[in-house]
C-alpha cells in the first residue's frame, strides 16, 4: 500500500501519565501558528466539518435511517464499498483520527487507548489551523473518564457508555447526565452549532452516539416499533462450516438470534436518524449547511449470526463492511452524486478532512482523500486478539480484501498487558474465498486444497502482497 511521504517516522507511545503530561505540551504547541507543512486554506473557504460515527452499525440498516440517506446520500454521495481496517471499536476510531492502519497508529485493541499518538490525529491540525473543535459521544474504549480528550475546545465524552442516565465527561467534570444516550449527545452537538451565530470560526463535529452496540436499547418510543420481516442470508445458518476457524465451527447463532439483534440494533437506530435530521435542520437554520463537510459511517460492523457468529472482529464482509456516505455541496458534492464504487476505508476520512481544510498532514497517512479520483485495488483489514487465546475468540489476523477475492491469515499471534504483538506469528489457519463467485464466503477454496491448487488461485502472489501490506 502507498503512504505519504514523511521525514521520520518516529512512534512514541504513552502510558497514562506519560499522556498526560505529553498532552499539556502539545495543547501549548497547538497554540502557535502553523508551522511550514500545514499551511491553512483561506478562512473564508474553509468548511466546517462534522463526522458522525455509529457504533457497531453494519452495512444493510438503511431501513432505519430514511432521513440520513436522503440528506447524505440524495445531497452527497454514498460509497457502496466502505470497510473499516479493523472491525473493532477503539482501532476503527483511532484509524479515523490518524488516518493510519492499527499496526501503525498502534491501537490494536479495545484496552489501549493511550497507545495514540495524539499528534497524529486531524483533530489537532485542524485546532492548531484555528478551528472549533467539539466531541460528544462515545470516543476510545478504555478511556479514563477524568481525562479530557486533547485537541477538543468543549465535550462531552461518554464514559463509559450507556444509553440511560449515563455518566460524561462534561468538559473536564465527571456527572450523569439524565436522558437517553442519543438524545443528551445530540442536543450537546447542536449547542455546539449554535455558536456559529456568534463565532465565526470554522468548527469540526464529531457526533458519536452509542447505537447501535449491544444492549441495543431503544428509545421509549420506538421500543416495538415493527421492522421489516428478514430471512437472512444464506451465511446465516450455514449447514456446513468444517471448512472455517475453530470459533466459527463452534458458533451457535441461528436465524432466530440474528432476528432478534437486527431488530434491536434497527430499532436503536432510529433516533440516530432523528439526530442527524436535528443536525440538517440546524445546519440549515445557521446557513450553514453547503459548505460543511459531513461524513457518516459506522465504527465496524457487525454479524448477524453469519456463519453462526453474533459479533464483529472477524474478516467476513458484514463484519468490515459499514455504511459510508459523504456530503459537501460547497465541494462540489451536493447534488445526489452517483453511487461511488471505489473501495474506500475510514482510513480514508483523516485524508479527506484534511484535503477539504487545505492542511497538509505531518506525519505519514496509509489512506487517501475522497475527494480526487484516486482509487485502490485492495484494501488491508487486520484484527488482534487481546490477551493470550482462548477457545470461542478469534486469532489475530489480517486479510487481502479486493472486491473479487479474499485471503486471509490466522496467526498464533496476541496483545499483550501494553497492547503490543506477543506471541510466535506461526500461521494458525487460512481462508481464500471467490467474492465473485461466493460473495457469502461459504466455500472456503483453501480447506483441503493441494499446492497445485493454491498455486491455481494465486494465493502466494496474494500472500506475498499481505505480508508487505502488513510491514509496511
Amino acid at each position: 500500500m502507498s503512504r505519504n511521504p514523511e521525514p521520520s517516522r518516529e512512534e512514541p507511545r504513552f502510558g497514562r501519565r506519560g499522556f498526560l503530561a505529553g498532552a499539556a505540551s502539545v495543547a501549548a504547541a497547538a497554540a502557535l501558528p502553523l508551522g511550514a507543512g500545514s499551511a491553512a486554506a483561506a478562512p473564508a473557504a474553509r468548511p466546517n466539518v462534522l463526522v458522525v460515527l455509529t457504533d457497531d452499525q453494519p452495512k444493510q440498516t438503511e431501513w432505519a435511517t430514511p432521513r440520513t440517506v436522503d440528506w447524505l446520500v440524495g445531497h452527497g454521495v454514498r460509497f457502496t464499498s466502505g470497510h473499516v481496517t479493523t472491525p473493532l471499536c477503539a482501532p476503527s476510531r483511532s484509524s479515523i483520527f490518524s488516518g493510519q492502519y492499527a499496526h501503525h497508529h498502534g491501537v490494536r485493541d479495545n484496552g489501549h487507548p493511550y497507545n495514540l499518538d495524539q499528534r497524529h490525529t486531524f483533530q489537532r491540525l485542524l485546532h492548531q489551523a484555528g478551528y472549533r473543535t467539539g466531541l460528544f459521544g462515545k470516543y476510545l474504549n478504555a478511556w479514563h473518564p477524568a481525562d479530557n480528550p486533547p485537541h477538543f475546545d468543549e465535550w462531552l465524552l461518554a464514559a463509559p457508555v450507556v444509553y440511560n442516565d449515563g455518566q460524561y465527561n462534561d468538559n473536564g467534570t465527571v456527572r450523569t447526565v439524565p436522558g437517553y444516550s442519543t438524545t443528551v449527545i445530540r442536543d450537546r452537538a447542536l449547542a455546539f452549532l449554535d455558536k456559529a451565530a456568534t463565532d465565526p470560526r470554522p468548527w469540526f463535529a464529531f457526533v458519536a452516539p452509542k447505537a447501535s452496540h449491544e444492549p441495543n436499547t431503544p428509545e421509549p418510543r420506538y421500543a416495538d416499533t415493527p421492522v421489516p420481516a428478514w430471512d437472512g442470508r444464506p451465511s446465516v445458518g450455514e449447514a456446513d462450516r468444517d471448512d472455517k476457524p475453530e470459533w466459527i465451527r463452534n458458533a451457535t447463532g441461528t436465524l432466530a438470534t440474528g432476528r432478534q439483534l437486527r431488530e434491536r440494533q434497527l430499532r436503536t437506530l432510529l433516533s440516530v436518524d432523528d439526530a442527524v435530521q436535528a443536525l440538517h435542520d440546524r445546519l440549515a437554520a445557521l446557513g450553514q449547511l453547503d459548505n460543511t463537510l459531513v461524513i457518516y459511517l459506522g465504527d465496524n460492523g457487525y454479524t448477524w449470526a453469519d456463519h453462526g457468529w453474533s459479533k464483529k472482529s472477524v474478516p467476513y464482509l458484514p463484519s468490515v463492511e459499514v455504511p459510508f456516505y459523504l456530503s459537501w455541496p460547497a465541494g462540489g458534492l451536493g447534488a445526489g452524486s452517483p453511487a461511488d464504487h471505489r473501495i474506500v476505508a475510514n482510513i480514508d476520512i483523516a485524508p479527506t478532512v484534511l484535503e477539504a481544510a487545505g492542511i497538509t498532514p505531518d506525519w505519514a497517512l496509509d489512506g487517501h482523500s475522497l475527494l480526487g479520483t484516486r482509487s485502490r485495488d485492495h484494501l488491508l483489514t487486520e484484527y488482534w486478539e487481546q490477551g493470550a487465546h482462548q477457545a470461542g475468540r478469534p486469532h489475530t489476523w489480517s486479510s487481502y480484501l479486493s472486491k473479487t477475492e479474499q485471503y486471509t491469515e490466522y496467526y498464533k499471534l496476541h496483545t499483550d498487558a501494553d497492547g503490543l504483538p506477543a506471541g510466535t506469528g506461526e500461521v494458525a489457519f487460512r481462508e481464500y474465498y471467490d467474492l465473485a463467485a461466493d460473495p457469502y464466503q461459504l466455500v472456503n477454496r483453501l480447506y483441503g486444497a493441494t499446492p497445485a491448487q493454491e498455486q491455481a488461485l494465486g494465493v502466494p502472489a496474494l500472500a506475498a502482497t499481505l505480508a508487505a501490506d502488513r510491514t509496511t
